[in-house]
């Protein structure tokens, strides 16, 4: 099927995005299950930049092992500390989209690679919604405990003062992944490009979008 056109306005703002990111990334950063890599593929597309996944990069230095089955054989600490090289290695690869594991942006030298090296977006996933999603899969190693939802809870208020360091957050909800590209777009126009496009009221409104100075 023919790949199918954008409006010409479109086409425009999504070229100065990409004009403005210069050497820079669009790193997205969020809880698992708030949909970085299913909004990063479509982002990519739509940026006509590169996508990649962190976790996937990591699970490929290990000769195919699963995140699950690093954690199993050689811990969370270990994990971390490769999950860093790599993100620190794709940060140099030049410009592309790039969805990073839920743990990722809490270690400090890593945020700082992304201020310097790119623009983050915050997936933001309320607990239900990370539920719903997560569900579906036995592959969280984090996840592996008594009390799955009270782990999420937990690992929110843990991390979300942290997330709010992302230059842009998004709400990640159950809606078409195309509206949340289209924020995800209109946010990264506003924040490097200067300019407020105008907007319906229900993409607008600051509990969905929302532009860090």
């Amino acid at each position: 099927m023919p790949e199918t056109a954008l409006p010409a306005a479109a086409a425009s703002q999504e070229a100065e995005i990409t004009a403005a990111l210069a050497t820079r990334s669009v790193v997205l950063v969020g809880m698992m299950g708030a949909g970085k890599s299913t909004i990063g593929r479509r982002l990519s597309a739509r940026l006509r930049l590169p996508f990649v996944d962190a976790d996937a990069e990591i699970e490929l230095a290990h000769a195919g092992m699963t995140i699950a089955e690093i954690f199993a054989s050689y811990g969370e600490p270990y994990f971390r500390d490769g999950e860093a090289r790599v993100i620190a290695r794709l940060l140099d690869g030049g410009p592309a989209v790039i969805a990073t594991g839920g743990g990722a942006f809490m270690r400090e030298d890593t945020r700082g690679r992304i201020r310097g090296k790119a623009v983050s977006i915050w997936l933001k996933a309320d607990a239900d919604v990370i539920m719903r999603r997560v569900k579906r899969r036995a592959d969280r190693p984090l996840l592996q405990t008594a009390d799955p939802a009270a782990t999420v809870g937990r690992l929110i208020g843990e991390r979300e003062p942290i997330y709010q360091q992302a230059d842009l957050t998004i709400l990640s909800r159950e809606v078409p992944h195309e509206k949340i590209v289209d924020e995800c777009t209109e946010a990264l126009h506003i924040r490097l490009c200067g300019e407020r496009a105008e907007a319906p009221p229900d993409k607008a409104t600051p509990d969905k979008m929302s532009v860090t100075p």
